[in-house]
């Protein structure tokens, strides 16, 4: 075949490859298939990949380099630099195209990056909650209890929070600016003292619900905490562990005391943080509606980043119709599968309609066509030392796609069971290579 021929026929394998995801996002939208079939699919697919990348391209191009006469050390730390390059350029991009919104094609994924922006939302919430002794007091575990119950209040200048005499039922906590401490009802009542940002004032209202005994009033605009007497009520009721840490703390001497016990606010703080429970579901809708506006362009630059690299080897590989690189294909096209159908199934949750999340999905055909094209139109029956580092960047690509999105999303569905497809799909795609090599 001519060099146009062979362009053209790299072009279409990858469209070929590539036209599976237009099958999984139509079986993600209108059947309702087993999660855990696909999830055993996928996983198949990520075992085909993993030897297919192991035997076909890192080997094959260490020997590519010895008969340019590179040494076991030398080829190894060659070929390991292209993939090590080519992963961590995946890593940080597809982090920072999930951070604009890629995140909703998938569900793990999606949930890893409402985990993110959970801990970044509430980061400073818990540094201020911190700065209660009271709340200290309180198991650092259990802040996703704690959170949904904090809301915000805004003062204006010379706002009176509340007076003497009323009725205490919620701690609060200053967020921003500060607030004034006065004895009395005059407006014109010197401050007895003021409390700025992190300093809490109502505690003992919140276990005892007793009356205000000073007026609260803003020095300046100012943002504060609460949280409500009745909703610490309902959460006590709930938790044993809460409960009995607030039956301690309504002891006399436990409150007398409070300037000396509890954690260091920096230790309780960085606890807290680091136990927060995956994103509540109201909470995961409100991110997954924020995150899908305006990510049409995230999820098709996301799209083309897993697709390019895997095409971009299959063009190289592509010798000629008799010696097709069948185990990376047949690991790309049944990979895309269950992964376009989950991935649909995720946008159309986010609001997206069917026509444009075909036509998201339909940039992946394109980017497939052209990466194969490009694979063997500048790299394709070429043993260079360029040629073998591009294959080894390209497959690192490929190999932290299936660690970051294939392997995560079948353990999601299928559990451990996705052990035995992986395992049955590494050894389908080892016979032909060995076949390859023994005949």
């Amino acid at each position: 075949m001519s060099t146009a021929t062979n362009i053209l026929a790299g072009a279409l394998l990858g469209l070929a490859v590539t036209s599976s995801n237009m099958i999984g996002a139509a079986l993600g939208l209108y059947f309702d298939l087993s999660k855990r079939l696909l999830s055993c699919i996928l996983a198949f697919a990520a075992g085909a990949l993993i030897s297919s990348l192991g035997i076909e391209l890192a080997y094959q191009g260490a020997l590519d380099l010895h008969r340019h006469g590179f040494d076991a050390l030398s080829a190894w730390l060659f070929v390991s630099g292209g993939f090590a390059a080519g992963a961590i350029f995946y890593y940080f991009v597809s982090l920072r195209l999930e951070g604009k919104g890629a995140a909703v094609r998938s569900p793990t994924r999606f949930r890893e990056y409402a985990s993110r922006r959970l801990q970044q939302d509430t980061a400073e919430t818990i540094r201020l909650l911190a700065q209660c002794e009271l709340l200290r007091h309180l198991p650092a575990e259990d802040i996703g209890e704690i959170l949904p119950l904090v809301r915000r209040r805004s003062l204006a200048p010379g706002e009176i929070l509340f007076r003497i005499g009323d009725q205490g039922d919620a701690l609060y906590i200053v967020a921003k600016g500060r607030v004034e401490v006065i004895e009395g009802h005059a407006p014109g009542a010197r401050p007895l003292a003021e409390l700025g940002q992190g300093q809490a004032f109502g505690e003992m209202a919140l276990l005892s619900g007793e009356p205000r005994t000073a007026t609260i009033r803003a020095a300046g605009a100012a943002d504060l905490l609460a949280i409500g007497r009745e909703d610490f009520l309902r959460l006590m009721e709930q938790d044993s562990q809460l409960a009995e840490a607030a039956l301690r703390l309504s002891h006399d001497r436990a409150i007398q005391n409070l300037s000396t016990g509890g954690s260091h606010p920096q230790t309780w703080a960085n606890v807290a943080t680091k136990s927060l429970r995956p994103a509540r579901r109201q909470d995961s809708e409100r991110l997954l509606a924020e995150a899908a506006q305006g990510a049409g362009l995230a999820i098709v630059f996301g799209n083309i980043l897993d697709t390019i690299p895997g095409c971009l080897v299959i063009g190289t590989k592509f010798i000629g119709l008799q010696n097709l690189p069948l185990n990376l294909m047949i690991g790309m096209f049944l990979g895309g599968i269950p992964e376009a159908a989950a991935s649909a199934a995720m946008l159309s949750k986010a609001g997206f309609r069917p026509r444009k999340i075909f036509l998201l999905w339909s940039t992946v055909l394109i980017a497939g066509l052209m990466a194969a094209a490009a694979g063997k139109a500048f790299l394709g029956g070429s043993d260079s030392m360029m040629a073998v580092f591009c294959q080894a960047v390209a497959g690192g690509a490929v190999l932290a796609l299936i660690a970051h999105a294939m392997i995560p999303e079948a353990i999601d569905e299928a559990g451990s069971l996705i052990v035995l497809p992986t395992v049955a799909g590494f050894l389908a795609a080892l016979y032909p290579a060995l076949t390859e090599s023994f005949g």
